[in-house]
This record gives C-alpha cells, structure tokens and sequence, in this order.
C-alpha cells in the first residue's frame, strides 16, 4: 500500500513561487510514476505534471509547462512541484498521486491518492 502526504501549499501573491512536496511511503514500483493534479474550485480534476519514479523523466500539462518544474528524490521519498510566475488561475487544491506509467494520468485512472494542499494566489 502505498500513502501520498501532501505539504507546502498557502498564500502566494501573483507572479511568485512556491513549492509543493508529496512524501511517499510505502513501495513504489518501478514502472509507476509520481503526479501532481489540481482542482479549482467547481472545475474538474486537471493534470498538473507527473515524474517516472524510475528515469526521472517528466512530463507536464500544457497550462504549466514553462512555469512549472517536477522533480523527486528516491531516498527521501519525496516528489516536488516547483511553481513560478504564478498566476490567479492556479489557485487550486494540488493533489500528488500515484499510478503506472502504462496509464495516461487522468482523474480517474490513478491508483493513490494524497489529500491535497490548498495553494491561492492573490492579485
């Protein structure tokens, strides 16, 4: 079994950073990744960015790339999600999240989940 713990979320103002970390216990196998999602509120669940838990390799959503940068650290558990230049529109609960690589990351093909950390960025 595998337990995603979100951190790091809070109040940023426009064109800031921050970074959110996602402690992972338990084992992670070696085809799975490692993602981020948010959810805004009375919007759908969307895909932020996912790392291979192996290779390192990221991949991230059209609304980020540039902005964003995932990263993660295999002895300590922990996967990143560096955010800059953040804009209003990434106010949003930022969920991690677990599944293989095998699997196009959506809403509803993951196989864990975190509980989620609030980021708001204000204008």
């Amino acid at each position: 079994q595998v337990q995603l713990v979100e951190s790091g979320g809070g109040l940023v103002q426009v064109g800031g950073s921050l970074r959110v970390s996602c402690v992972v216990s338990g084992r992670i196998f070696f085809n799975y990744g490692v993602g981020w999602f948010r959810q805004a509120p009375g919007k759908d669940r969307e895909f932020v960015a996912r790392i291979s838990w192996n290779s390192g390799i990221p991949v991230y959503g059209d609304s980020v790339t540039g902005r964003f940068a995932i990263s993660r650290d295999r002895v300590a558990n922990t996967v990143w999600l560096q955010m800059n230049s953040l804009k209003p529109e990434d106010t949003a609960v930022y969920y991690c999240a677990s599944a293989p690589l095998t699997r196009k990351f959506t809403a509803d093909s993951m196989d864990y989940w975190g509980n989620g950390t609030l980021v708001t960025v204000s204008s």
